[in-house]
Parts: structure tokens; C-alpha cells; sequence
């Protein structure tokens, strides 16, 4: 799944067709009923910007296209000449440029969606505080790694993130947040912001335990672990030699 360093990373591209006037086209059906092509075409392009998981696409006139990715989502950057192949959901093209959305199952013309999401964790700076205490005003027998996922509490955190974070943090995604000191709490966002941030920058670290289960932990050599978690059963990774459970 796309997480918020990919629409970080997403957003910077993007930011070739600020400026200019946009020629707008919804090859996909899905798409095209939502009516983007017929109220965006012709308008100029005044700024792009990811928040969580979303990316924001503001045009003039004060219409604001909401791109959610989901699974399987993504945005490329092309030369506005080049053909794409297959269908894409959205075709966004300047002068020279134009952008390609593919598999985009939410799209729409409003900010709402964004009104109910917690901190981004890859502000500048993040506000740690902001989210240690949405976490702390969540039910704390709620497991870790569940409440980082939870948009509403911390946005842009994603299952690999999550994963490597807490791994670095030497805390278990099966810690109950009651269990968990704030310090602990800060430590793993603070992890999760450098990862992504650095993700953002071009400079991923190696994964240490996400889909590496059954394989040696790399600081303490035991087995690493998997198992689904939360309602939505997204796969937890974790070491049960040297990440505190308890």
C-alpha cells in the first residue's frame, strides 16, 4: 500500500505542472462520473501538497481534487506526448508535462476527507506532542501497532513503516498503548518520521523486519515474527527476542 512518503514523493513531481493551465481527461468510466474532467479542464494548477495518505491538488477558482491511492494507486510524471498504456483514472497535462493517476479509486472535488485526520508525520516539523497525546486520549488497551495505523490519530503511517519503526524503537507492535511510557511512544514516531523522511529523500534504509518473517532478526538473531492485527488484520512484523512486548 502507498504510504505518506510515496505521496510525498507523489506531490514533488507534481509540483513540474504547478502553474499552469491544466488539460484534464478521465479515461477511466469510474472517473469520469465523478465530473473531475468537466469542472477542472482549462483551469491553472495553484499548488500540490500531501497530507497523510492524501494528496491535495488545489486549482483556482478554490476547488480543491482529493487522490487517495489505497492499494494499488499511483501518480507518474511524463512527457505530455508520450502515450500511456491502458486506462488510467486521470490524466492532468501542462505544456511540456502532464501527470497520470493509475488504479485511483478515491478521487473527488473536496477537502472534506482530510478534516478528520491527525498530525501528518511528515510536517516540518512533525508535532510528536500533537500525536502522543491523540494516542494517549485513544482507549489504551488498544495494541501499538493498531494505533499507528489509525489515520484519525497519526496520518501517513503505513504497514512497513509501522513495522520498521517499532522495530527500531525495540517496542512490540502487541504492546497495549497503557503499557507503553511516552517516551516510548515518542521514540517510535521519531523513528517513523526519519524513515520516511528519509524514504522521501531518495534514501531508504534496509528493511529490518517487514515481510522478513522467519528470517534472523539482524540485532539479536531470533526468528521474526508475523500475524495479522486490528480489524482490518494488516500483517504485524516484529522480533520477539529484543521488541518489548510487555
Amino acid at each position: 500500500m502507498p504510504e505518506g512518503d510515496s505521496l510525498h514523493r507523489a506531490a514533488r513531481k507534481l509540483q513540474a505542472l504547478v502553474g499552469e493551465r491544466i488539460a484534464v481527461e478521465t479515461p477511466h468510466p469510474r472517473a469520469a462520473a465523478e465530473r473531475v474532467a468537466e469542472r477542472l479542464d482549462g483551469r491553472r494548477l495553484l499548488g500540490v501538497e500531501a497530507v497523510g495518505k492524501n494528496l491535495l491538488l488545489r486549482f483556482e477558482g478554490g476547488l480543491v481534487l482529493r487522490s487517495h491511492l489505497r492499494m494499488s494507486g499511483r501518480w507518474q510524471v511524463r512527457a505530455r506526448g508520450e502515450a500511456p498504456r491502458g486506462t488510467p483514472w486521470l490524466i492532468l497535462a501542462g505544456r511540456e508535462r502532464k501527470a497520470v493517476l493509475w488504479n485511483g479509486p478515491v478521487l473527488e472535488l473536496t477537502a472534506r476527507g482530510t478534516r478528520r485526520l491527525g498530525p501528518d508525520i511528515l510536517a516540518d516539523p512533525p508535532d510528536l506532542a500533537a500525536m502522543v497525546g491523540n494516542l494517549r486520549r485513544e482507549h489504551q488497551a488498544r495494541e501499538l501497532g493498531d494505533a499507528l495505523l489509525d489515520q484519525r490519530l497519526v496520518a501517513g503511517i503505513g504497514n512497513l513503516w509501522k513495522a520498521e519503526s517499532l522495530w527500531r524503537a525495540r517496542v512490540s507492535p502487541w504492546l497495549p498503548l497503557v503499557g507503553a511510557t511516552d517516551d516510548e511512544l515518542d521514540r517510535v514516531l521519531r523513528e517513523a518520521a526519519r524513515l520516511m523522511r528519509a524514504s522521501v529523500e531518495g534514501s531508504r534504509e534496509e528493511r529490518a523486519v517487514y515481510r522478513k518473517a522467519g528470517r534472523p532478526c539482524p540485532r539479536c538473531r531470533e526468528l521474526i515474527r508475523s500475524r495479522g492485527q486490528g480489524d482490518d488484520n494488516r500483517t504485524a512484523y516484529w522480533c520477539p527476542g529484543c521488541q518489548r512486548t510487555a
